[in-house]
Order: structure tokens, then sequence, then C-alpha cells
């Protein structure tokens, strides 16, 4: 089905917003597809408030070129099914983990953290980070353990002449035994 001029820069222009407001975008190869399959992803990322879209890759190279993206030609053939992730890209990345995993419908291409492009192996280095909670607590952790440890050894020597004192005066209130 061929487009008008119109509607192609409706789409570009589509396409480059998703971009805008995406932090991450990974490009999926996919083949044998089924309405299901897609439903479910697509599912699955709204739950993560991320957007799936099956995209023409004509207009899609353009909005790369146009964001200063690089783009490898493996990026743009065959079928491609484009993920937005507009808020938690290592969150999608599992997931995409998992679809590829368990399905031979979908293939990951590459993907872009920003405008940086990433290969395969980074996405999926991706998906092996921790949640963002999980990175924020031991970050927290990690910062506070100098002042916790700060205040037990300031607090030590306190505790340390109170030790004396209570064992002193347990010696002195004790009965002689004779």
């Amino acid at each position: 089905m061929a487009f008008t001029k119109e509607r192609k820069s409706e789409i570009v222009a589509q396409y480059t917003q998703w971009m805008e407001k995406s932090e991450a975008v990974f490009i999926l190869e996919y083949a044998h597809m089924e309405m299901k399959n897609v439903n479910t992803l697509r599912a699955r990322m709204r739950e993560i408030d991320g957007e799936v879209h099956v995209v023409k890759n004509t207009l899609f190279k353009l909005v790369l070129t146009k964001a200063g993206a690089a783009h490898p030609e493996a990026f743009t053939e065959g079928s491609s099914l484009v993920c937005f992730a507009v808020s938690d890209a290592p969150v999608m990345a599992k997931i995409l983990n998992e679809v590829t995993r368990n399905q031979e419908i979908f293939k990951v291409k590459g993907g872009y953290l920003g405008r940086q492009m990433m290969s395969v192996e980074q996405v999926k280095g991706l998906a092996d980070l921790p949640p963002l909670a999980t990175l924020r607590a031991k970050l927290l952790g990690t910062l506070l353990a100098p002042a916790t440890q700060l205040v037990r050894t300031l607090a030590e020597p306190a505790r340390s002449v109170a030790a004396v004192l209570k064992s002193y005066s347990e010696k002195e209130a004790a009965p002689a035994v004779e």
C-alpha cells in the first residue's frame, strides 16, 4: 500500500515524537507473527509505560538520520518492530530478553539508549541490570555505611565505660562469699 507524501510526513512526525519522549528504543525483527503475540507484548509494555509499534523501515531510517543516531543497515532490514521505553529501559530490556528467549517470532536487532547505539549484547547486558529501586537502595546503603560506622566508633568508648561501671557496681553490690 502506497502512502501519500502527507501521510509519510505524518508517520515521520509520529516516529520522531516517540523517539523524543523515549529514554531507550529497541528494534526487533519479527517473522510469522500473529496478532496475539504482538498484543501480549504490547500489554506487557503498557504496564511499564512503554509502546510497541510496527514501523516502516525507510521512514524510521529518516527519523534516525534526523536524530543524528548512527544506524547500521541491519537495524532497518526485514520487518521491524520498535519498542519505545518511556521510563524504565532495563525493565523493557528484561521483558524483551524473556520474549525472545521463549519464542522464535521475535529477534532483537539492537537499540538506542538515549541516542547511543546498542548492540544485541548490550541490550542483553542492560536486561541483566537490577531494577532501578534496587540500585537506589544499594547506593543509599553505600552512602550511609560510613556514617553508621562513624556513629558506632564514637559510641564505643561510652559503651565500654558504661560496661565497666556496671560491672564494678554489680561487684560492689554482690555479697562477699567466704
